[in-house]
Protein backbone atom coordinates (compact mmCIF):
# COMPACT_ATOMS: atom_id res chain seq x y z
CA UNK A 1 0.00 0.00 0.00
CA UNK A 2 1.40 3.44 -0.39
CA UNK A 3 0.62 4.56 2.68
CA UNK A 4 2.59 2.03 4.02
CA UNK A 5 6.70 1.54 3.86
CA UNK A 6 7.50 -2.18 4.64
CA UNK A 7 11.23 -2.80 6.29
CA UNK A 8 12.03 -6.12 5.06
CA UNK A 9 14.89 -6.39 7.49
CA UNK A 10 15.25 -7.27 10.26
CA UNK A 11 12.46 -10.48 10.14
CA UNK A 12 11.40 -13.32 12.10
CA UNK A 13 10.13 -16.85 11.48
CA UNK A 14 6.45 -17.39 12.79
CA UNK A 15 5.41 -20.83 13.18
CA UNK A 16 5.40 -23.08 10.13
CA UNK A 17 4.27 -20.73 7.51
CA UNK A 18 4.57 -16.69 8.49
CA UNK A 19 6.64 -14.19 9.52
CA UNK A 20 6.78 -10.66 11.33
CA UNK A 21 8.37 -7.44 9.72
CA UNK A 22 8.56 -4.25 10.93
CA UNK A 23 6.40 -1.57 9.31
CA UNK A 24 6.18 2.00 9.38
CA UNK A 25 2.91 4.38 8.35
CA UNK A 26 4.34 7.03 6.09
CA UNK A 27 2.00 9.51 6.84
CA UNK A 28 2.61 9.41 10.81
CA UNK A 29 5.68 7.85 11.46
CA UNK A 30 3.83 4.97 13.67
CA UNK A 31 5.36 1.53 13.74
CA UNK A 32 3.20 -1.64 13.38
CA UNK A 33 4.07 -5.51 13.41
CA UNK A 34 3.00 -7.11 9.82
CA UNK A 35 2.46 -10.60 9.84
CA UNK A 36 3.36 -11.50 6.45
CA UNK A 37 1.56 -15.36 5.28
CA UNK A 38 1.82 -16.56 1.81
CA UNK A 39 -1.23 -17.59 0.38
CA UNK A 40 0.00 -20.54 -0.95
CA UNK A 41 1.00 -21.59 2.56
CA UNK A 42 -2.73 -21.11 3.70
CA UNK A 43 -4.00 -24.37 1.37
CA UNK A 44 -5.28 -26.59 4.04
CA UNK A 45 -5.33 -24.15 7.33
CA UNK A 46 -7.73 -21.05 5.90
CA UNK A 47 -9.92 -22.28 8.67
CA UNK A 48 -7.28 -21.30 11.42
CA UNK A 49 -6.14 -17.89 10.01
CA UNK A 50 -10.09 -17.00 9.40
CA UNK A 51 -10.56 -17.70 12.92
CA UNK A 52 -8.22 -16.03 14.35
CA UNK A 53 -8.69 -12.98 12.14
CA UNK A 54 -12.60 -13.58 13.47
CA UNK A 55 -11.58 -13.15 17.14
CA UNK A 56 -9.02 -10.43 16.38
CA UNK A 57 -11.86 -8.25 14.67
CA UNK A 58 -13.82 -9.10 17.19
CA UNK A 59 -12.07 -7.72 20.13
CA UNK A 60 -10.53 -4.12 21.84
CA UNK A 61 -9.41 -4.21 24.85
CA UNK A 62 -6.16 -2.10 26.86
CA UNK A 63 -4.33 -5.28 27.45
CA UNK A 64 -4.74 -7.33 23.84
CA UNK A 65 -2.85 -6.69 21.22
CA UNK A 66 -4.82 -5.39 18.50
CA UNK A 67 -5.39 -6.25 14.78
CA UNK A 68 -5.22 -2.99 13.10
CA UNK A 69 -6.20 -3.60 9.70
CA UNK A 70 -5.86 -6.39 6.61
CA UNK A 71 -3.92 -6.24 3.51
CA UNK A 72 -3.82 -8.46 0.49
CA UNK A 73 -1.66 -8.97 -2.28
CA UNK A 74 -2.25 -11.66 -5.14
CA UNK A 75 0.50 -13.41 -2.89
CA UNK A 76 0.38 -12.66 0.27
CA UNK A 77 -2.53 -11.63 3.34
CA UNK A 78 -0.98 -9.25 5.63
CA UNK A 79 -2.38 -8.81 9.27
CA UNK A 80 -1.16 -4.96 10.49
CA UNK A 81 -0.78 -5.92 14.66
CA UNK A 82 0.19 -3.09 17.05
CA UNK A 83 3.16 -3.32 17.55
CA UNK A 84 4.34 -4.36 21.46
CA UNK A 85 8.42 -3.79 22.21
CA UNK A 86 8.50 -4.22 25.67
CA UNK A 87 9.85 -7.55 26.00
CA UNK A 88 8.10 -10.84 27.41
CA UNK A 89 7.07 -11.04 31.22
CA UNK A 90 9.43 -13.42 32.68
CA UNK A 91 12.94 -11.67 31.46
CA UNK A 92 11.41 -8.12 32.73
CA UNK A 93 10.68 -9.59 36.26
CA UNK A 94 14.22 -11.30 35.81
CA UNK A 95 15.74 -7.92 34.85
CA UNK A 96 14.18 -5.92 37.18
CA UNK A 97 15.82 -5.49 40.98
CA UNK A 98 12.75 -5.27 43.28
CA UNK A 99 9.47 -7.38 42.94
CA UNK A 100 6.77 -8.18 45.48
CA UNK A 101 3.61 -9.85 45.43
CA UNK A 102 1.93 -6.76 44.95
CA UNK A 103 3.77 -6.61 41.55
CA UNK A 104 2.57 -10.15 40.90
CA UNK A 105 -1.13 -9.39 42.31
CA UNK A 106 -1.06 -5.93 39.62
CA UNK A 107 -0.12 -8.22 36.62
CA UNK A 108 -2.79 -10.98 37.14
CA UNK A 109 -5.40 -8.41 37.32
CA UNK A 110 -4.35 -6.75 34.10
CA UNK A 111 -4.74 -10.65 32.89
CA UNK A 112 -7.79 -11.03 34.38
CA UNK A 113 -9.03 -7.80 33.34
CA UNK A 114 -8.42 -8.79 30.00
CA UNK A 115 -9.52 -12.51 29.87
CA UNK A 116 -12.91 -11.13 31.31
CA UNK A 117 -13.58 -9.34 29.10
CA UNK A 118 -13.25 -12.26 26.21
CA UNK A 119 -15.24 -14.66 27.80
CA UNK A 120 -18.07 -12.02 28.21
CA UNK A 121 -17.79 -11.91 24.59
CA UNK A 122 -17.56 -16.09 24.40
CA UNK A 123 -14.20 -16.12 23.29
CA UNK A 124 -11.83 -18.16 25.02
CA UNK A 125 -8.02 -18.00 24.73
CA UNK A 126 -7.09 -21.41 25.31
CA UNK A 127 -3.32 -20.88 25.30
CA UNK A 128 -2.06 -18.61 28.10
CA UNK A 129 1.22 -18.43 29.06
CA UNK A 130 4.17 -16.54 29.92
CA UNK A 131 5.02 -16.28 26.36
CA UNK A 132 2.11 -14.94 25.42
CA UNK A 133 1.98 -12.16 28.17
CA UNK A 134 3.99 -8.87 26.43
CA UNK A 135 5.44 -5.70 28.18
CA UNK A 136 3.57 -2.50 25.92
CA UNK A 137 6.93 -0.74 26.35
CA UNK A 138 10.13 -0.62 28.14
CA UNK A 139 8.68 1.73 30.27
CA UNK A 140 8.82 0.66 34.11
CA UNK A 141 4.96 1.22 34.69
CA UNK A 142 4.39 -0.15 31.28
CA UNK A 143 0.93 -2.69 31.33
CA UNK A 144 0.80 -6.02 30.16
CA UNK A 145 -0.61 -7.09 27.19
CA UNK A 146 -2.26 -10.37 25.80
CA UNK A 147 -0.80 -12.13 22.17
CA UNK A 148 -1.36 -14.89 20.33
CA UNK A 149 -4.73 -15.81 19.47
CA UNK A 150 -4.15 -18.27 16.82
CA UNK A 151 -5.46 -21.05 19.41
CA UNK A 152 -8.54 -18.85 20.52
CA UNK A 153 -11.65 -19.86 19.53
CA UNK A 154 -15.17 -18.34 19.80
CA UNK A 155 -17.86 -20.60 22.21
CA UNK A 156 -20.55 -21.03 19.56
CA UNK A 157 -17.77 -22.89 17.30
CA UNK A 158 -19.00 -26.23 16.85
CA UNK A 159 -15.23 -27.75 17.79
CA UNK A 160 -14.65 -25.21 20.53
CA UNK A 161 -15.00 -27.18 23.34
CA UNK A 162 -13.52 -30.79 22.75
CA UNK A 163 -10.07 -30.01 20.19
CA UNK A 164 -7.13 -30.44 22.58
CA UNK A 165 -4.44 -27.90 22.28
CA UNK A 166 -2.54 -25.64 24.38
CA UNK A 167 1.15 -26.00 26.07
CA UNK A 168 1.32 -28.41 28.38
CA UNK A 169 3.01 -27.16 31.43
CA UNK A 170 0.05 -24.25 31.42
CA UNK A 171 -3.69 -26.74 29.83
CA UNK A 172 -6.05 -27.87 32.62
CA UNK A 173 -6.23 -31.46 33.32
CA UNK A 174 -9.65 -31.92 31.44
CA UNK A 175 -8.19 -30.79 28.34
CA UNK A 176 -5.59 -32.88 28.86
CA UNK A 177 -7.83 -36.00 29.03
CA UNK A 178 -9.25 -34.28 26.10
CA UNK A 179 -13.12 -33.88 27.91
CA UNK A 180 -15.41 -31.48 27.05
CA UNK A 181 -13.95 -27.92 28.69
CA UNK A 182 -14.96 -24.42 28.89
CA UNK A 183 -13.25 -20.99 29.41
CA UNK A 184 -12.34 -22.02 32.81
CA UNK A 185 -9.56 -23.76 30.90
CA UNK A 186 -8.28 -20.07 30.88
CA UNK A 187 -8.66 -19.51 34.61
CA UNK A 188 -6.84 -22.67 35.72
CA UNK A 189 -4.11 -21.27 33.30
CA UNK A 190 -4.21 -17.61 35.10
CA UNK A 191 -3.48 -19.87 38.48
CA UNK A 192 -0.33 -21.39 36.67
CA UNK A 193 0.77 -18.27 35.95
CA UNK A 194 0.36 -16.67 39.09
CA UNK A 195 2.14 -19.87 41.02
CA UNK A 196 4.88 -19.09 39.29
CA UNK A 197 4.93 -15.68 39.15
CA UNK A 198 5.53 -16.29 43.23
CA UNK A 199 8.06 -18.53 43.12
CA UNK A 200 9.77 -18.44 39.84
CA UNK A 201 9.24 -22.54 39.29
CA UNK A 202 6.42 -24.50 37.43
CA UNK A 203 3.94 -26.22 39.31
CA UNK A 204 4.34 -29.15 37.26
CA UNK A 205 7.27 -30.78 36.68
CA UNK A 206 8.90 -34.29 35.63
CA UNK A 207 11.65 -35.08 33.69
CA UNK A 208 9.35 -37.94 32.81
CA UNK A 209 6.72 -36.75 30.87
CA UNK A 210 4.13 -39.24 31.63
CA UNK A 211 4.45 -38.35 35.41
CA UNK A 212 4.34 -34.82 34.25
CA UNK A 213 1.08 -35.41 32.77
CA UNK A 214 0.03 -37.52 35.63
CA UNK A 215 0.52 -34.44 38.34
CA UNK A 216 -1.44 -32.27 36.28
CA UNK A 217 -4.41 -34.32 35.28
CA UNK A 218 -4.22 -35.07 39.33
CA UNK A 219 -3.78 -31.22 39.69
CA UNK A 220 -0.95 -32.64 42.27
CA UNK A 221 1.01 -29.41 43.22
CA UNK A 222 2.27 -28.28 46.48
CA UNK A 223 3.42 -24.47 47.87
CA UNK A 224 6.78 -25.73 48.94
CA UNK A 225 9.11 -24.68 51.67
CA UNK A 226 11.19 -22.62 51.47
CA UNK A 227 10.33 -20.75 48.52
CA UNK A 228 6.63 -20.09 49.80
CA UNK A 229 7.00 -19.10 53.36
CA UNK A 230 7.35 -15.95 52.63
CA UNK A 231 4.17 -15.46 50.36
CA UNK A 232 0.80 -14.59 51.77
CA UNK A 233 -1.77 -17.10 52.86
CA UNK A 234 -4.15 -15.05 50.58
CA UNK A 235 -2.06 -15.20 47.58
CA UNK A 236 -2.00 -19.48 48.18
CA UNK A 237 -5.89 -19.39 48.70
CA UNK A 238 -6.26 -17.53 45.39
CA UNK A 239 -3.73 -19.65 43.29
CA UNK A 240 -5.90 -22.59 44.98
CA UNK A 241 -9.24 -21.41 43.68
CA UNK A 242 -8.21 -20.83 40.21
CA UNK A 243 -5.85 -24.49 40.02
CA UNK A 244 -9.06 -26.52 41.59
CA UNK A 245 -8.95 -29.91 39.37
CA UNK A 246 -12.71 -29.48 38.80
CA UNK A 247 -13.36 -26.85 36.86
CA UNK A 248 -17.32 -26.46 38.21
CA UNK A 249 -15.47 -25.14 41.60
CA UNK A 250 -12.64 -22.62 40.06
CA UNK A 251 -13.41 -19.62 40.09
CA UNK A 252 -14.15 -17.41 37.04
CA UNK A 253 -12.05 -14.44 35.81
CA UNK A 254 -15.03 -12.51 37.24
CA UNK A 255 -14.58 -13.70 40.72
CA UNK A 256 -11.18 -13.65 40.80
CA UNK A 257 -11.40 -10.39 40.08
CA UNK A 258 -13.20 -9.98 43.48
CA UNK A 259 -10.78 -12.17 45.82
CA UNK A 260 -9.25 -9.93 48.50
CA UNK A 261 -5.49 -10.86 46.59
CA UNK A 262 -6.36 -8.83 43.26
CA UNK A 263 -8.86 -6.69 45.01
CA UNK A 264 -8.28 -5.78 48.13
CA UNK A 265 -4.69 -4.98 50.30
CA UNK A 266 -3.75 -8.64 51.36
CA UNK A 267 -0.57 -8.75 48.95
CA UNK A 268 2.42 -8.55 50.50
CA UNK A 269 5.17 -5.43 49.63
CA UNK A 270 7.84 -8.47 51.03
CA UNK A 271 10.98 -7.79 47.99
CA UNK A 272 11.06 -11.27 46.58
CA UNK A 273 12.82 -10.61 43.64
CA UNK A 274 16.15 -12.53 44.38
CA UNK A 275 14.19 -15.84 45.04
CA UNK A 276 11.87 -15.79 42.10
CA UNK A 277 14.62 -14.15 39.76
CA UNK A 278 16.41 -17.58 40.79
CA UNK A 279 14.19 -19.61 40.00
CA UNK A 280 13.12 -18.47 37.25
CA UNK A 281 16.94 -18.86 35.41
CA UNK A 282 16.88 -22.29 36.66
CA UNK A 283 13.83 -23.50 35.48
CA UNK A 284 13.13 -21.37 32.08
CA UNK A 285 16.13 -22.01 30.41
CA UNK A 286 15.22 -25.57 30.19
CA UNK A 287 13.25 -25.78 26.73
CA UNK A 288 10.76 -28.33 27.44
CA UNK A 289 8.38 -24.98 29.13
CA UNK A 290 8.77 -23.60 25.94
CA UNK A 291 8.17 -26.84 23.36
CA UNK A 292 4.99 -27.98 22.62
CA UNK A 293 4.15 -31.47 22.39
CA UNK A 294 3.26 -33.23 18.98
CA UNK A 295 0.30 -36.24 18.89
CA UNK A 296 2.43 -39.18 18.50
CA UNK A 297 4.50 -38.20 21.69
CA UNK A 298 1.70 -37.78 23.93
CA UNK A 299 -0.51 -40.75 22.81
CA UNK A 300 2.51 -42.78 23.82
CA UNK A 301 2.76 -40.90 26.67
CA UNK A 302 -0.95 -41.10 27.52
CA UNK A 303 -1.14 -44.73 27.26
CA UNK A 304 1.76 -45.69 29.38
CA UNK A 305 -0.07 -44.15 32.15
CA UNK A 306 -2.53 -46.16 34.97
CA UNK A 307 -4.86 -43.69 36.14
CA UNK A 308 -8.74 -45.18 36.97
CA UNK A 309 -12.25 -44.41 36.21
CA UNK A 310 -12.73 -40.85 34.82
CA UNK A 311 -8.69 -40.35 34.71
CA UNK A 312 -8.58 -42.81 31.99
CA UNK A 313 -6.60 -39.96 28.57
CA UNK A 314 -7.84 -40.50 25.46
CA UNK A 315 -5.13 -39.34 22.43
CA UNK A 316 -4.58 -35.48 22.74
CA UNK A 317 -2.15 -33.89 19.63
CA UNK A 318 -0.80 -30.26 21.10
CA UNK A 319 -0.41 -27.51 18.58
CA UNK A 320 2.68 -26.17 17.60
CA UNK A 321 2.74 -22.77 17.91
CA UNK A 322 6.13 -21.25 18.67
CA UNK A 323 7.08 -17.52 20.54
CA UNK A 324 4.38 -14.31 19.20
CA UNK A 325 5.29 -11.96 16.77
CA UNK A 326 5.30 -9.01 19.52
CA UNK A 327 7.61 -11.12 21.58
CA UNK A 328 10.30 -11.06 18.62
CA UNK A 329 10.33 -7.17 18.28
CA UNK A 330 12.37 -6.33 21.32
Amino acid sequence: KEDAHLDSSPSWPLGAFSEVVLGEEKATGRMFAIKCIPKKALRGKESSIENEIAVLRKIKHENIVALEDIYESSSHLYLIMELVSGGELFDRIVERGFYTEQDASTLIKQVLNAVNYLHTLGIVHRDLKPENLLYFSAQDESKIMISDFGLSKMEASDDVMSTACGTPGYVAPEVLAQKPYSKAVDCWSIGVIAYILLCGYPPFYDENDTKLFEQIVKADYEFDAPYWDDISDSAKDFISSLMQRDPEKRLTCDEALRHPWIAGDTALCKNIHESVSRQMKKNFAKSKWRQAFNATAVVRHMRRLHLSGADTFHCVGFVDRRRSQSSMLR
